[in-house]
């Protein structure tokens, strides 16, 4: 039987230095369902600790030009880099998606969020105005705000929480973040590395913890004058209300139920390989999934038949095969989730064209506690059925036939969420028409989650608040002012 010296155990990262915490919850690993670490369950007073230090950090730190802060910010992306490998192993063992994805994806991008906003925030601009009538002249500043909490998601662990890291930072605030108590290690790996990389102690700090307990306490403390968030729509609610006696600056990145919409014209090779990849990528644990495939009925039969032959081919293994295109889900509690939404499509008479309860998955021995589940494709399901109206966020996507461009837009357009679509056509003119029609924050034609981080990213109705990118995550973590000089 194992004991408690086996697992590994988190501290909070609070004014440079690591602190035991008061007590400890289990975090699982997803691929065997095992208990292998233990995460800090961290409460107000300790939450208070971290936004303290970060309070006493922020004259220095906002006194420091874009140029220091930008040099530091550069040598954190390097020392991330030269531990990829180890990042990423230990990113695939605590998240459950396989060590590939982690390699390629996540690990990279968490290094390039510190390298991109350590290279914009050298180049913004402020406005001027003259008013040569009244001899007078206008301009704008931007300073930084103070203490900034930052609450992120289990999905994409590193690379969302330094997603808001690197952009609170590079503008001279001081942070206090709170990843998922699910997927707590390689925050607290990148902590081992904030020192020899400069961040002067205060700047970063990490607490480990529930979002009932330590986010709520982080959102309602007096000193956090700006909230950043992603997760789902819920938690953001809750945000928002307890914020709201404050005045807090928010952002919020939720939640989506993502179309895909193929047009007769399409090319359909590109289109298929794409959109297995835009609904099963990282177990379909992405907020930009693709969970609603919209297919005109000229070309239905045959993209369905290619559709599920591709989804099939979609290996499903443990995380460390390098063969793998999906390892297992977060937790049993979401596992049971996404299944449960499976059992509602049968139950209202849809069809399950592969996946769970249809095809048999192969796990070995070792890893059958884990958290595995087969890529599913559905069919025969009503707009108003929950399948085709909630967040499933799971390897669960349904194709439905439609014929007119106007019926299509009604259908992506019929849900609470609009944060991504996608559309397969040829024709530029109907791209163009499609996508200013479609209440989505993010539009891709002919391909999916092509990003540049200049650009705005974020979600519409119930999707969010506010947009990231570069200029966009400047202005959310700067106050501006108008400065008026009389001549």
């Amino acid at each position: 039987m194992e004991t408690e010296k086996a697992f590994l155990q988190l501290e909070n990262y609070i004014g440079g230095k690591f602190v035991p915490a008061k007590s400890y919850m289990n975090s699982y690993d997803p691929s065997t369902g095992e208990v292998y670490c233990k995460v800090p369950d961290s409460d107000n007073e300790e939450v208070g600790a971290a936004v303290n230090a970060a309070k006493a950090a922020f004259p220095i730190w906002s006194s420091w030009s874009p140029q220091d802060r930008s040099r530091v910010m550069n040598k954190l992306a390097d020392l991330i880099e030269n531990h990829l490998e180890e990042f990423a192993q230990a990113e695939s063992k605590d998240q459950g998606k396989t060590v590939t994805f982690a390699r390629t994806v996540d690990i990279p991008r968490s290094a390039y969020n510190f390298r991109f906003f350590a290279s914009s925030i050298l180049h913004h601009t402020t406005e001027c105005t003259q008013m040569d009538h009244l001899n007078c002249m206008n301009y704008t500043v931007r300073t930084p705000i103070g203490v900034a909490g930052l609450i992120s998601p289990w999905n994409l662990p590193l690379y969302l929480l330094t997603w808001k890291i690197a952009p609170a930072i590079a503008c001279g605030n001081t942070v206090v973040a709170k990843p998922s108590e699910m997927t707590s290690v390689t925050a607290w790996m990148m902590c081992k590395f904030l020192s020899e990389a400069g961040v002067p102690s205060g700047v970063v700090n990490v607490v480990f913890g529930t979002g009932p307990r330590a986010g709520e306490a982080l959102v309602c403390h007096p000193d956090v004058p700006i909230i950043s968030f992603t997760g789902s729509t819920v938690t953001a609610q809750r945000i928002i209300e307890k914020s709201a006696p404050y005045c807090k600056k928010l952002s919020l990145e939720l939640g989506g139920k993502n179309p895909a919409i193929v047009f007769e014209d399409a090319n359909l090779e590109e289109c298929v390989a794409t959109t297995v990849r835009s609904s099963f990528s990282n177990q379909g644990e992405i907020c930009l999934c693709t969970s609603r495939i919209y297919v005109q009925s000229s070309i239905y039969e045959e993209f369905l038949q290619k559709f599920v032959e591709a989804t099939r081919k979609w290996q499903v293994s443990v995380p460390s095969d390098p063969t793998a295109s999906m390892g297992a889900l977060i937790s049993e509690a979401h596992l049971a989730k996404v299944r449960s939404y499976i059992k509602k499509a049968l139950s209202e008479g849809a069809t399950i064209n592969c996946g769970e309860f249809v095809d048999t998955l192969n796990i070995p021995l070792n890893n059958q506690g884990g958290y595995f589940m087969l890529p599913t494709v559905i069919t025969g399901l009503k707009e108003e059925s929950c399948c085709m109206q909630e967040e499933i966020f799971g390897p669960v996507t349904c194709v439905v036939p439609f014929d007119t461009e106007e019926e299509v837009i009604d259908k992506a357009n019929g849900v609470k969420y609009g944060l991504a679509a996608t559309i397969w056509t040829k024709d530029v003119g109907r791209t163009h028409r499609v996508a200013k029609r479609l209440q989505a924050g993010l539009v891709w034609t002919n391909c999916w989650l092509v990003r540049d981080l200049n650009l705005p990213f974020g979600g519409m109705k119930a999707s969010g608040l506010g947009r990231e990118g570069a200029k966009d995550s400047y202005e959310f973590f700067t106050e501006v002012k108008t400065v008026t000089i009389k001549h």
